[in-house]
């Protein structure tokens, strides 16, 4: 038989074992320290978002400005931020709101082979994915210790994304990141998403990311604000 042999898909075997292999190289070049005990230990992010899932309606506005701000297109699968729903659920537990934590020491950033999941140091380093680097071996999507995984797979594309708290979003009329603005916090109609540059106390506990942001006119509503 024969033609070209087949290519496996997003990229071939022998690349992959190639950018594994240069892996080390790649991980000495990121900023970080490099510990005695094989930590690789990245520098904080200078922003988080936060949620109120009791003040969120579910509308999924902030999904549809996330996609378009990047992407330019309307689509709940290019949204780097996803709303769960149980339609059999009693309020609070009917809704989740699943956004990047921004995570310490960020597993999805630390198993990437080649950079392209990395720390951007000139903004307020923000985790992103860099789409020109990214091979599509979904290290990062399976290293995410969040259930649903915070990294999406851009299935057009055919590379990982995530949130990047608006650094790249070349749809957005506005600067982003951190001391920019956020597309899913200034569309949520009801300000159940919010931006701080104060770390949650506890990095992979759901219950420091979800804040109370009802205001007195919740409360005349005769919504908890607790």
């Amino acid at each position: 038989m024969t033609g070209k042999p087949a290519r496996t898909e997003g990229t071939t075997r022998r690349r992959f074992l190639a950018t594994v292999a240069a892996s080390g190289c790649a991980m000495l070049a990121r900023p970080g320290v490099l510990l005695a005990d094989g930590r690789f230990v990245i520098p904080d992010a200078e922003g988080f978002l936060v949620v109120d899932t009791k003040k969120c309606q579910g509308c999924g506005s902030c999904m549809m400005a996330c996609s378009l701000a990047h992407s330019g297109a309307a689509s709940y699968t290019k949204s780097r931020i996803q709303i769960v729903q149980d339609s059999f659920g009693d309020w609070p537990d009917d809704l989740f709101i699943a956004q990047c934590r921004q995570c310490r020491n960020a597993p999805c950033v630390e198993v990437c082979p080649t950079g392209a999941n990395h720390v951007d140091t000139e903004h307020g380093n923000v985790r992103r994915v860099d789409p020109e680097l990214c091979i599509g071996c979904r290290m990062c999507i399976q290293a995410c210790p969040f259930t649903p995984a915070r990294l999406q797979w851009d299935q057009g594309q055919r590379k990982s994304q995530k949130c990047d708290l608006c650094v790249d979003t070349p749809y957005l009329d506005a600067k982003g990141g951190p001391g920019g603005v956020q597309a899913c916090v200034r569309v949520c109609p009801v300000r159940a998403i919010s931006f701080t540059r104060e770390m949650p106390s506890q990095d992979l506990a759901d219950s420091s990311y979800q804040v109370n942001l009802r205001d007195w006119v919740w409360k005349r509503l005769g919504m908890t604000t607790k």
